[in-house]
């Protein structure tokens, strides 16, 4: 049965995709069974892992509005073991019919039953906001990943996020709990940053994983090739904190796999 974790955070531009997918990409590559459910409209996570979005790919919107069978809407990528329920623009409809539906932020949690068992991990990458798609996708999920951006700015909106956390584990999910916390763009240069890194640690304790990720070019480059930086550079700075993140995830999980040689 696949555990399954949100990657969220209502502030753009924190790494959430990022993170997601190069987590997922290491941990396939790692002899895990990995599903990416994109919900974000802009389908970043989509064309990260090479998945070209034309008119013909089909989405959660097709599963939910048009009950097309998840399997047929699963797409494998070019990466052995890891799959993905692409998203496009369509999504950003869906959100305003969801509204309208009965049981509307469980949408997602029986969509994701029919498929828990073929993966060991799913992970779902949601919209820079706080509307129901997020909340379907923390409806659904055992824990939540929170990428912050190390700057200044980082903890503004975080108390938002962490009540809508807190009202959907007493009126939805019982079980949601926090996984970690990932510290992105990380430039050990600046003193600003230390002092920003020092606060989120006292904020969260232990839930910071202790893996950060840097500012890294190849990091950045790596999206408009398509490819995870697993694939388009792994001896990269940003490769190897990927690596080092995905072995403490599945550490903290008690989960075996199989060590990848670092270059």
């Amino acid at each position: 049965m696949a555990k399954i974790i949100a990657f969220a955070n209502q502030k753009g531009g924190v790494g959430k995709t990022t993170t997601a997918i190069n987590l997922a990409s290491y941990l396939a590559s790692m002899g895990k069974k990995v599903l990416i459910l994109d919900v974000d409209p802009q389908g970043n996570a989509t064309s990260g892992v090479g998945v070209e979005k034309n008119g013909d790919l089909m989405t959660l919107y097709n599963i939910i509005e048009y009950e097309t069978p998840v399997t047929e809407v699963v797409k494998k990528t070019a990466l052995p073991g890891l799959d993905i329920i692409p998203a496009t623009v369509d999504l950003a409809g869906l959100e305003i019919d969801l509204v309208q539906l009965k049981d509307r932020e469980y949408y997602i949690k029986n969509i994701l039953s029919e498929v828990a068992e073929v993966y060991d991990y799913i992970f779902i990458d949601c919209p820079p906001s706080l509307g129901l798609l997020t909340v379907n996708a923390l409806t659904a999920s055992n824990s939540v990943i929170i990428p912050i951006q190390c700057e200044f700015f980082a903890l503004e909106g975080l108390s938002q996020l962490m009540n809508t956390i807190k009202l959907i584990k007493k009126h939805l999910n019982t079980n949601l709990d926090i996984e970690g916390v990932v510290l992105t763009m990380k430039d050990n240069r600046s003193n600003l940053i230390q002092q920003v890194s020092a606060e989120i640690h006292k904020f969260f304790g232990k839930k910071v994983f202790q893996t950060a990720i840097p500012r890294n070019i190849r990091l950045a480059e790596a999206p408009s090739h398509g490819e995870p930086i697993v694939v388009y550079d792994r001896s990269s700075k940003g490769g190897q904190a990927y690596q080092e993140l995905a072995e403490e995830l599945l550490t903290r999980n008690g989960d075996t796999y199989t060590k990848i040689k670092k270059k």
